[in-house]
């Protein structure tokens, strides 16, 4: 996780794969991403666990885990996302397993609503989407605005063909490595629930 502390760490780039299978079947495939720095350096390679049936069925709402690994290929987080109707969430930690924290959507009729806590189960952020900048989440902290997660254009032909989203995260200032993980985790399952072909 030293990655997250390193220059250019301060926003990252997670830019998801192309899925050729999905494409040419119209199937759902496993989600895989790369994650950069904000110099344009590779980071992290981010790869789906979930089995066949829970994304033909369930699509955005699948239970799954998206393992988190360095270039080299070892591991370094997980992410791990129960199945459930409501309350959907997200639970972070190492890949030891030392949990790091949880993302949970909440109930909100007009707006994107995430609680964001760490491992005691404080809360340390919101996230807030509005309806009317639908690709935009706010990352908050008492109120005010200290980062951003925006989904970028993808260009016509990924959009129109895919679920293959780009996103950018703006981390809050002098936040650790640990609460970057748990973000991105945020990411991730705000790109499962509002950007997956359902």
């Amino acid at each position: 996780m030293e990655k997250l502390n390193e220059a250019g760490s301060e926003s990252i780039f997670v830019q998801q794969k192309k899925e050729w299978g999905e494409i040419l079947t119209g199937f759902e495939t496993k989600n895989k991403y790369s994650v950069s720095n904000s110099l344009n350096q590779q980071i992290y390679w981010a790869a789906e666990e979930s089995s066949f049936i829970s994304r033909l069925l369930l699509k955005g709402w699948r239970p799954l885990v998206l393992h988190i690994l360095s270039t080299e290929g070892k591991p370094v987080l997980k992410n791990i996302r129960p199945f459930k109707f409501y309350f959907h969430e997200m639970r972070i930690s190492q890949a030891n397993g030392q949990y790091l924290g949880t993302v949970k959507k909440e109930f909100s009729l007009l707006s994107k609503q995430f609680t964001v806590k760490d491992a005691q189960g404080i809360e340390i952020f919101r996230i807030h989407g509005p309806l009317f900048h639908p690709w935009t989440f706010t990352i908050l902290k008492n109120d005010i605005e200290v980062g951003k997660i925006i989904k970028k254009w993808s260009g016509m032909g990924k959009e129109i063909f895919t679920d293959a989203d780009n996103f950018n995260i703006t981390f809050p200032q002098g936040i650790d490595a640990n609460q970057k993980a748990i973000l991105l985790g945020a990411l991730f399952l705000i790109d499962l629930l509002h950007f997956e072909q359902k």
